[in-house]
């Protein structure tokens, strides 16, 4: 299949694409998602084919106006209507019992729908000219997610029918995503929006385990991000815990013309190894921002081996953690 490369003022062209049962990748503001008709099953299942994901791995559904939500889910309880009121459009994905129009491709059998109001103007523009869409990221599975179109195509270039090019994603991670089908709610993979910003607006909420561990062997994923070792490059992610001066003195026995840091700005003369920058110190958004394209240069470059700072487990810096734990297959050494 050949994968057209179109344009913010191919919309229309895009659409058409969707409506016919096809795959269009598409910008958000946290990364591409590849996208589908939500509604149509058959579509939906393409979707997995075409990234080699896992079908028991649940999709997220975005919306381009608080009305859709209708025909997505079975209730929309007050605690949801004020995340939406407060967060929506944006990077915050809801968990919430689905309608009898979800297809199982959608919901891998579960009786929730993962809903999301992207902020990104391409995305919405696509949706409305379509109709609501299912869309994981982007990328091949288990592979770093793409945030511009040119990972997209280096992942998926004959797999979809389209990439509709509109730069380069701002937030850099997956939305946030929390259940409120389940009693307390829970954060399943945090984002963009934090935790502590959740608890401002509706009160208590929990962190899931698997945010920071393995899923159980026997527990089914109820977000996306949970159950596969994801993010992945090709090289392998080393996750250094430790103080500054540890963490330099690790890397400087350790490292060989083949190894990669993920660097803070400040710091990027300390290391005669390849050098990826990742903003500044203590800057968690830039942290993830830039996580993802560093670890694909990492692999651009050619490095077997890429060793990452630890971010703290808290704000932006647990939706860091969550990504790059999960690229470096639950390892971290302690410094």
């Amino acid at each position: 299949m050949e994968t057209l490369i179109l344009g913010v003022n191919d919309i229309e062209k895009a659409a058409g694409i969707i409506l016919k049962g096809g795959l269009v990748a598409m910008p958000t503001e946290t990364v591409y998602g590849l996208a589908a008709d939500a509604l149509n099953g058959e579509a939906v299942a393409s979707i997995f084919k075409a990234k080699g994901r896992p079908m028991d791995n649940p999709l997220i559904v975005h919306i381009s106006k608080l009305s859709q939500i209708d025909m997505l889910v079975s209730e929309f309880p007050e605690k949801a209507q004020r995340l939406a009121e407060k967060f929506w459009p944006g990077p915050l994905t809801v968990i919430l019992p689905k309608s009898h129009r979800i297809p199982e491709e959608v919901s891998a059998g579960l009786d929730t729908v993962a809903v999301r109001f992207p902020s990104h103007p391409v995305a919405q523009a696509l949706i409305s000219a379509s109709c609501p869409l299912a869309a994981p990221s982007a990328n091949l599975s288990g592979s770093p997610s793409p945030t511009t179109a040119a990972h997209v195509i280096s992942d998926m270039d004959g797999r979809i029918d389209a990439v509709l090019d509109g730069g380069e994603c701002s937030v850099g991670v997956e939305s946030t995503v929390i259940t409120l089908a389940e009693g307390t709610p829970k954060i399943l993979r945090p984002g963009g929006i934090t935790a502590e910003q959740i608890s401002a607006v509706i009160g208590e909420v929990i962190i899931d385990s698997a945010v920071t561990q393995p899923l159980g062997k026997n527990q089914k994923a109820a977000s996306p991000g949970m159950k596969y070792k994801h993010y992945s490059p090709k090289a392998e992610v080393i996750l250094l815990d430790g103080d500054d001066d540890k963490f330099y003195e690790y890397i400087h026995k350790h490292s060989d013309d083949k190894t990669a840091v993920l660097c803070y700005n400040e710091e990027a003369d300390s290391f005669s190894c390849v050098k990826i920058p990742i903003g500044a110190k203590n800057d968690d958004a830039a942290y993830a921002y830039h996580l993802f394209s560093a670890l694909r240069e990492a692999d651009e470059k050619k490095c077997s081996r890429v060793f990452a700072h630890c971010p703290k487990k808290e704000g932006m810096g647990l939706a860091v953690y969550n990504r790059i734990i999960r690229a470096a297959g639950f390892r971290v050494t302690k410094l």
